[in-house]
């Protein structure tokens, strides 16, 4: 039925792959020259800023496309859309749940290797950056999805019992 708990957790799924694909997700800045590098699921780019902290110029660095965190996010929301209409065959979502699970879990890993090895490289500063609120929206999509999962099971557990009374 399409008006259980696992429902409601799936389309949060679906809201935070979605809204990763607008936010930033991680950022440097080199002290001495001021040009920051911003990673977004579809790009990884340079600007400078001016005094006010403000993008002023396109930076120096020239820009690295990162399609494959943005493809993968909305692969992730597309599955768990796809889940949330197959309540009539609980293995399958149970399946999709699992296949949503690598998904998010390779959107993650790769947001990191972005985030830690092409960006840190990118712009020398001392830090490692700063992580945005888009980098963490793959980690609730994977405790949401275990959420549902677990409740996807719990009501094949319920049914399976029901059939062993009759």
């Amino acid at each position: 039925m399409i008006q259980r708990i696992q429902t409601v957790f799936l389309f949060l799924v679906v809201v935070a792959m979605v809204s990763m694909l607008f936010l930033p997700l991680w950022s440097k800045t080199d002290a001495t020259t001021n040009e920051t590098v911003v990673l977004t699921a579809w790009n990884l780019k340079s600007h400078f800023l001016n005094a006010q902290g403000e993008s002023a110029s396109a930076g120096d660095i020239p820009s690295r496309g990162t399609i494959a965190i943005g493809l993968l996010a909305i692969a992730a929301a597309v599955i768990a859309l796809y889940e949330i209409f197959q309540f009539k065959s609980r293995l399958n979502q149970m399946k999709l749940g699992l296949l949503n699970s690598l998904l998010l879990a390779a959107t993650l890993g790769t947001t990191f290797y972005y985030a830690t090895y092409v960006g840190n490289d990118m712009v020398q500063a001392n830090n490692s950056g700063d992580y945005h609120a888009g980098f963490f929206m793959p980690v609730l999509g994977l405790l949401l999805n275990a959420l549902a999962n677990r409740f996807i099971k719990r009501d094949e557990d319920l049914v399976r019992s029901v059939d062993r009374l009759r």
